[in-house]
């Protein structure tokens, strides 16, 4: 009897193991199959500008900027009707100079500059606000907003096709 209840323990212990690490902690790399939840693009041709959802039962969405994420963010009933921002554990977002994924409360959004995303006009991560200000002055930055600021209002609109465009003075980081 006194081996049965150790086996039974073992196995609960076990299984409790391995279902927390069915979950990655902390943003993950997509795969090449990955798509962004409000264009439909691929997004793991742009590793400069990946943004991803974690939500807390361990599921993923990804973006392929930071412009998509918030889309998805204020409207997200839109996109999947199974999710509230409730559900949200985490947002990370890929900072502009380490290419680094960061949570999006770590950095500062540049609205207006002159560095086009995937998509063309983007909100460009920035860790840092003497880094951001620098990205502002650099690239002609219009606005330097914290995650909580970003309001609907400030994602630029528009989504633009760049295969062919030419864009005169504007950057294409990333691609």
């Amino acid at each position: 009897m006194r081996h049965r209840f150790v086996g039974i323990i073992v196995i609960v212990a076990l299984g409790l193991l391995f279902q927390g690490m069915a979950y990655a902690e902390g943003p993950v790399k997509p795969t090449e199959k990955d798509k962004c939840s409000v264009c439909g693009m691929h997004v793991a041709p742009y590793p400069n500008w990946v943004c991803e959802i974690v939500f807390k039962d361990g599921t993923r969405t990804f973006f392929d900027g930071p412009k998509d994420m918030f889309n998805f963010y204020f409207n997200i009933a839109k996109y999947n009707k199974a999710k509230t921002k409730a559900d949200i554990e985490s947002l990370y977002v890929t900072e502009y100079y380490t290419t680094r994924m960061v949570k999006a409360e770590d950095v500062y959004f540049v609205t207006g500059s002159d560095v086009m995303g995937p998509m063309g006009d983007e909100l460009v991560a920035v860790k840092g606000k003497a880094r951001a200000e620098t990205f502002m002055k650099e690239h002609h930055g219009k606005k330097m907003l914290s995650f909580d600021e970003v309001t609907p209002a400030d994602i630029p609109g528009g989504m633009m096709k760049m295969k062919g465009m030419k864009m005169k003075g504007k950057k294409m980081n990333g691609m």
